[in-house]
């Protein structure tokens, strides 16, 4: 590996059934609409539950104009019918909330594509965008295990969801959730700000609804959300500055934390947080996503059970260099160029550690091109990175340019973060070009001073990077650096950000949050202090 690897100390470190809210208030519908909800419930026997929960003041009031001519609710028939039904089913919950399930994949249903033509939350008729984006949702992997993963959240307060990059969890989770009924508002954590931004639009999007209404978020200096809200994306850092002045999060029902394989130092202090909170608000539900396949730990602290999505992924080859690299910026610009000359068509997303590499990596790049000229075709090269405008940086979900007057195609390049290991999925990618590199926030103690280093990755971190190669067509991965160096050097897993920080910053958030007793705080993660 270069020379610029860094040394780093290695530090070691209820189930009960819910009340499940539902407002029939905000589920009438004209009665057309309401035989096709029948059929569609027979059809795919799914659950309503009757409402038990008469504090209504807790749950949001949908303002909607179709609701003024909504017809009466459903038949005595009907309701006793759906009630024989839910107790099937709380018959057959005698699982264990410890148990690993597989979500089987089932065929989506093509009918529910028709169940509706009318958006509930805007009263308007569903345009043809809408019908093209949920065929688009239905082909997510994560959209055939939905009924599975709601039948676990209504038998789990805390339910952990394992899903590869891609699989569509992050998307479409909360939808699952507010169209099972979970009014009482769904609150999803992201570690960046890029990320929290970016997903709450496309939510938005597929949902048909504006921007900041039924769906928002919020990142520090920009809070796009209402009083009609009922999911909301926000960064992990302003979830525990909310809950600083919340100590009980009453405005959410579900608590989702997603990347939760990131470990930043926010998420592990609301690990802790959320499991206390746990006791207090019996209501409450907590649901944990993560990425990667190593998180029985997660499972082990919470004590919930874990559901695993399975991913559609194709094989990706994987290269090594055969002697380390002194500069490794230079071998990967040199590597893409290469790439863009010689492969076949498909996309190219390039790892590095910061703005400064990043910017200066594009603009050679884009010198490398233009001097071999018609030779290849075209390329749009395009950054991203956390400090960058939104505006720009929604160029990296634009399409390829063009072919050239040769016939060849063009291709899209793009130079990225540790952002697109997991946080963000750009489509279209076929070829990584990973140095092994990326930028940690280190805490010296005897210094008292934390810095901003370049550290190697994690093998984790090496294999979600690889993994974005293989998400439409096989793919390949250019690790540059040896194979020896991936065995030997690359710890399993990043230390989190947590055990590598300053102590004075978590002790002053726990005391923020109303927790006084600090010494028996239960950290995912054991704090060593030397008193």
């Amino acid at each position: 590996m270069s020379d610029r690897n860094s040394e780093k100390k290695d530090f070691i470190g209820k189930k009960k059934k819910n009340k499940k809210l539902d407002l029939e208030t905000f589920l009438k519908e004209t009665e057309s609409k309401t035989n096709k909800k029948k059929k569609y419930i027979e059809e795919e026997e799914e659950e309503i539950s009757t409402p038990k929960n008469n504090d209504k003041s807790k749950n949001r009031k949908i303002n909607n104009s179709s609701n003024n001519s909504s017809s009466e609710s459903q038949s005595e028939k009907e309701r006793e019918k759906l009630k024989k039904n839910k107790s099937k089913k709380k018959e057959n919950n005698s699982s264990s909330s410890s148990d690993t399930e597989v979500l089987k994949k089932t065929e989506p249903t093509t009918n529910i594509i028709k169940e509706e033509k009318i958006n509930k939350f805007t009263g308007q008729v569903y345009s043809d965008d809408y019908y093209k984006l949920l065929k688009k949702r239905m082909n997510l992997p994560v959209w055939s295990s939905k009924k599975q993963i709601l039948d676990l959240v209504e038998k789990n307060r805390i339910v952990i969801i394992q899903g590869e990059t891609g699989s569509g969890k992050t998307t479409q989770i909360p939808q699952f959730l507010l169209e099972a009924g979970y009014y009482g508002g769904i609150v999803c954590t992201q570690p960046r700000r890029v990320a929290a931004m970016s997903i709450a639009k496309r939510v938005s999007q597929e949902m048909e609804v504006e921007l900041g209404e039924q769906v928002g978020y919020t990142v520090r200096f920009d809070d796009k959300t209402s009083q009609n809200t009922l999911i909301k994306y926000v960064t992990d850092g302003l979830l525990l500055k909310e809950a600083t002045t919340d100590h009980t999060l009453k405005k959410y029902q579900i608590v989702i934390i997603d990347e939760a394989h990131e470990r930043t130092l926010a998420t592990d202090i609301l690990f802790g947080f959320l499991k206390e909170l746990m006791e207090k608000r019996k209501e409450l539900k907590l649901i944990i996503m993560s990425a990667t396949f190593d998180i029985e730990k997660f499972q082990n602290y919470f004590d919930a059970p874990l559901a695993i999505i399975k991913g559609r992924t194709f094989p990706v080859e994987i290269k090594y260099l055969a002697a380390p690299t002194d500069d490794y910026v230079d071998c990967a610009i040199k590597k893409v160029i290469q790439i863009h000359k010689e492969e076949k068509p498909g996309d190219i997303l390039l790892f590095l550690t910061g703005e400064e590499e990043i910017e200066s990596a594009c603009q050679q790049i884009r010198e490398g091109i233009e001097e071999l000229g018609d030779e290849v075709g075209y390329a749009n090269v395009v950054p991203i990175y956390s400090t960058l405008p939104p505006y720009l940086q929604e160029k990296i979900f634009e399409p390829p340019p063009e072919t050239n007057p040769r016939g060849i195609k063009g291709r899209k390049i793009v130079v990225a973060t540790n952002i697109a290991e997991s946080s963000i999925t750009i489509d279209g990618i076929v070829y990584v070009v990973d140095p092994g590199f990326t930028k940690q926030k280190v805490f010296n103690p005897r210094g008292k001073m934390e810095s901003l280093l370049i550290n190697i990755i994690s093998k984790e971190n090496a294999d979600q990077r690889a993994g974005r190669a293989g998400r439409t067509k096989p793919g390949k991965c250019f690790r540059l650096y040896t194979e020896e160096s991936y065995e030997k050097e690359l710890k399993k897993s990043s230390i989190p950000e947590i055990l590598r920080s300053n102590i004075t910053s978590v002790v002053l958030n726990l005391l923020k949050l109303g927790i006084q007793d600090l010494v028996h705080f239960d950290f995912i993660d054991p704090l060593h202090l030397k008193l």
